[in-house]
């Protein structure tokens, strides 16, 4: 039986687009059960970890240009799902927390995006998580050795 031709890098490129574009899609009509855009769930998901974050850590966790991201944490902070306090280190950084409301949404949403996305099965889900925090790492890594 002859051997498969070499995948192309192209061919990477498309299944990890496709796979994500597919997710987002899947995740989104979770989210719009509750009126969550996928970018406010990025946001929130990171601020779940009650440490709090400054924008610009949650502009890249988010995936979203500063000013798109200074209005969505307006309209959480209008929907009383986050709030701002100054950073007691260095005064000069805003830091975003969920408010109470905020957590308590988180909780109920994270828990229907868990049951309405498919599971792959433990094993290979263990497996395709480290594959791609290999794969970002190796990307970041080649991204800073060719800046610096």
């Amino acid at each position: 039986m002859p051997t498969p031709p070499p995948r192309q890098p192209q061919d990477l490129m498309q299944l990890l687009t496709r796979a994500e574009r597919l997710a987002a899609r899947r995740l989104q009509s979770v989210l719009d059960e509750d009126g969550c855009s996928l970018d406010a769930w990025r946001v929130l998901s990171l601020l779940s970890d009650g440490a709090g974050h400054n924008m610009s850590a949650v502009a890249e966790a988010a995936f979203l240009p500063p000013a798109t991201l200074t209005k969505l944490v307006d309209h959480l902070v209008d929907q009383n799902l986050v709030y701002r306090r100054v950073d007691p280190l260095d005064r000069r950084r805003i830091l975003a927390h969920l408010t109470p409301r905020g957590e308590t949404f988180w909780r109920r949403i994270s828990r229907e995006v868990r049951a309405g996305l498919p599971v792959l099965g433990e094993s290979d889900d263990d497996l395709l998580r480290g594959l791609l925090e290999r794969l970002v790492g190796t990307l970041e890594q080649t991204a800073a050795e060719t800046a610096g």
